[in-house]
């Protein structure tokens, strides 16, 4: 009865700290709602934040008042808990609010996390296509007038870096199916998941290709004369899909996209990793960073596609925007299967390549460690609980250990 009795305690102050915290983050107008009708409100803007033990309302709520409607001396309203009175402020700063766009998403908001991740995964991915292809149209038809090597490093990195800027919070901004496929062979996302984020993946990466096409119609035809070629002096298919240089050989090819993949991910690993403390606001950017880095080194051989959608999706799309079968069956169809498989292999390998050299010796942070009472709970693998010395049932996750499906 006693650990019921302190674990309630514990969940309500957890409550009421939450609500103290939502509330520092967007301040509310008022400070106090009354229960009673025909009760004109109190002393406006009186502060909740900080100490909220001194408000000013808990010592006015025990005293009567006057009533102004009825013109007599009311009894004192029942005095409200923290929460109680956190909550109302809560609600009158939603109904206070007279943005359009706040009004919208209230109604607009997709309550499912799954849906909003997936919607999330497809809109990154179609933006990320379509700015990356931008960046290759003016490389190609300007013939490097408008656009250097560089500069086709720098945008693709500065497109991820807006793309996973946008979805981070919402999906964890994968954008890429060997990304998803390496969390699902670490236990962070669930079969399901990643079986709808690599269809949205596609699908928005199929969508950006198609408004690339769009924009740059006019410049695609006035380059090709409106013969849509895959190879030679006016061969425009590379502005959507990777094609290997003459003198890449198959498994040369396979070999440059299992290493970029496994670089990529070595890198997300790091970046991503709690217990390396990298702000999670920045980390956009030094993902974007790392894919200009992968342009610069090992772009060459190939265009270093190393994600399964990114060049599946776009090479769909221009099989039905005039390109013909060409796409698929070049080298006799012994290319285009390389940037989907390999992408998956190199992912897998580079994931746990850190975790083996360095995620598994990471030391943990004892600032970012969460201590439970339940010593029948099981996070992570064993080597990583630690058993606190003041109390044998109590164990000491860190917060890698944690569940983190919208990763």
């Amino acid at each position: 009865m006693r650990k019921r009795r302190r674990e309630q305690e514990v969940n309500e102050r957890e409550e009421e700290e939450t609500l103290i915290s939502s509330t520092a983050a967007s301040p509310p107008s008022y400070s106090y709602l009354s229960d009673y009708q025909g009760v004109s409100m109190r002393e406006p803007d009186v502060a909740l934040l900080g100490n909220v033990h001194s408000n000013p309302m808990d010592q006015m709520e025990d005293q009567p008042y006057i009533d102004n409607e009825h013109h007599q001396i009311s009894p004192p309203p029942k005095k409200r808990s923290l929460k109680e009175r956190l909550i109302a402020v809560q609600q009158m700063d939603k109904a206070m609010s007279f943005n359009l766009v706040d009004r919208i998403r209230q109604r607009a908001h997709i309550t499912n996390e799954l849906y909003r991740a997936v919607l999330a995964e497809f809109f990154c991915t179609a933006f990320l296509l379509f700015a990356g292809c931008c960046v290759n149209a003016q490389y190609i038809i300007s013939k490097t007038r408008y656009n250097e090597w560089i500069g086709v490093s720098v945008g693709w990195g500065l497109s991820l870096f807006i793309a996973v800027c946008m979805g981070h919070r919402i999906s964890g901004a994968h954008l890429n199916p060997a990304v998803s496929f390496f969390q699902l062979t670490q236990g962070k996302i669930s079969p399901i998941r990643f079986f709808l984020f690599v269809i949205a993946q596609n699908v928005g990466a199929f969508v950006g290709a198609m408004f690339c096409f769009l924009v740059y119609y006019d410049a695609i035809n006035s380059y090709d004369g409106g013969d849509r070629q895959v190879t030679g002096n006016r061969a425009t298919a590379g502005i959507f899909a990777t094609y290997p240089a003459p003198y890449l050989s198959m498994l040369g090819g396979c070999f440059d996209q299992v290493l970029g993949t496994a670089i990529l991910c070595i890198g997300i690993g790091t970046i991503v990793d709690r217990r390396n403390r990298v702000p999670p606001f920045i980390q956009p950017a030094f993902i974007g960073l790392l894919l200009m880095l992968i342009g610069m080194t090992l772009g060459m051989n190939c265009g270093y596609a190393i994600n399964p959608a990114r060049d599946f999706g776009p090479r769909l799309f221009t099989l039905v925007a005039g390109y013909g079968w060409r796409v698929f069956d070049y080298r006799d169809y012994k290319w285009f299967w390389i940037p989907i498989i390999c992408p998956m292999i190199g992912a897998v390998f580079g994931a746990w390549i850190y975790e083996a050299f360095i995620g598994f010796h990471m030391p943990d942070d004892p600032e970012t460690t969460l201590v439970i009472d339940n010593p029948n709970h099981s996070v992570g693998s064993p080597n990583t609980m630690e058993t606190s010395s003041s109390s044998p049932t109590r164990r000491r996750f860190t917060d890698d250990e944690k569940s983190y499906n919208n990763s």
